[in-house]
């Protein structure tokens, strides 16, 4: 099983394959993902909402991802890890956020890192690219910065939205970026802004013709009671861990649980 490097994405958007990408916050979903053939796992500052109860992602520390970076980095045999730096962890210099992707890669294992923005977070990339990391951008709706949004809020509409954003893509790319996820893009543009970069984009709730795609995994799953209307659920485990515990709930109340092939008699 060959492992995905960083060069591969971009022959896959010239041969027109598309990338598949999940978050994954720990070893056996990372077995998991990485056996059924997906090309990368990122492990998200989602983590916050979704993994430790975060009403945002402001909150998680880089010391909070360490650990669940890591168990993913160690599960991942194929797929190309990618972790989100913070909320707080790149912004101020180019020097912050070299030393916070060094402290990342460093104690994780991580592949790569991802942080928000275009045009204002330029010479951050550029100096973590010139450290030798891998880096991916992030541009349209930016979790981290929702209360400058305005909320969950989809981007590229309006006069002049298409420009901006291609401005802001072509500066991480010029940085050094080799992929960018574009979120709650409208399709048009995000196919504009597909064909006009030499590096992948990868969508999420982006439309069809990005270069890849990438969906939390727990949305995906049917895994919790909210999910967003531009997921797919593709399973229900969600239903089927409350049916297992329920089961067992029942068995050990009923005393059917352990029966005589769990139990030692000497």
């Amino acid at each position: 099983m060959a492992k995905v490097r960083i060069h591969h994405f971009r022959e896959m958007k010239q041969r027109g394959e598309k990338i598949t990408m999940l978050t994954a916050y720990d070893y056996p979903t990372a077995r998991a993902f990485d056996a059924a053939g997906v090309d990368v796992l990122l492990v998200g500052d989602s983590l916050a909402d979704n993994i430790l109860g975060y009403d945002s992602t402001q909150p998680l520390t880089l010391d909070d991802m360490v650990p669940f970076v890591r168990a993913v980095a160690r599960g991942a045999e194929r797929a190309f890890v990618v972790a989100d730096l913070p909320f707080g962890t790149y912004e101020a210099s180019p020097e912050q956020a070299v030393m916070s992707a060094v402290d990342m890669v460093k104690r994780t294992g991580a592949t790569a890192v991802k942080f928000e923005g275009g045009r204002r977070i330029a010479r951050q990339v550029k100096a973590v690219t010139d450290a030798g990391i891998p880096f991916m951008g992030h541009l349209g709706f930016t979790p981290q910065s929702e209360n400058a949004l305005g909320g969950r809020r989809i981007q590229g509409r309006g006069d002049g939205a298409y420009d901006a954003m291609l401005a802001d893509a072509l500066a991480l790319q010029e940085a050094g970026a080799f992929a960018i996820v574009l979120e709650m893009v409208i399709a048009p543009v995000a196919e504009k802004l597909s064909a006009a970069l030499d590096i992948p984009t990868i969508g999420i709730g982006a439309g069809v013709n990005t270069d890849g795609q990438v969906l939390v995994w727990l949305d995906a799953a049917g895994v919790g009671d909210w999910h967003p209307s531009f997921s797919k659920q593709f399973g229900e485990i969600g239903k089927a861990m409350t049916d297992a515990a329920a089961g067992y709930v029942a068995e050990v109340k009923g005393g059917t649980f352990p029966a005589a092939e769990h139990t030692f008699d000497e």
